[in-house]
């Protein structure tokens, strides 16, 4: 299921479509909202996005861990990870879109 990637440019150009602010104007906007999503994660707030989702950093701990091509032990250092919780109105939006495109393809 191979897709295509959704880029800043673009992200730019949709909201210059939409919203009808100058080209600079939609990526200086697309730049601050990304830039404070990031801050906010960095200082280790949870970021939520109504009908869209929640990031949020977790902590994961130091662990053991094997080098899957030598079979030896390694130590995993302590770190925080990003994780996404998509929000029931994008799962809902994702499996309608999906069941369209299925309803369209037959078997044989």
């Amino acid at each position: 299921m191979a897709g295509q990637t959704v880029t800043r440019a673009q992200l730019s150009e949709a909201v210059y479509q939409e919203v009808g602010l100058s080209r600079n104007e939609s990526a200086q906007l697309v730049e601050t909202v990304l830039n404070e999503i990031a801050e906010a994660l960095a200082r280790g707030e949870m970021v939520k996005v109504s009908s869209f989702g929640s990031f949020a950093v977790r902590k994961k701990g130091r662990r053991i861990g094997r080098n899957p091509k030598t079979g030896k032990e390694v130590p995993i250092n302590p770190r925080r990870v990003l994780v996404f919780r998509a929000s029931h109105v994008l799962k809902d939006q994702i499996n309608t879109t999906l069941s369209k495109a299925d309803s369209g393809t037959t078997v044989a």
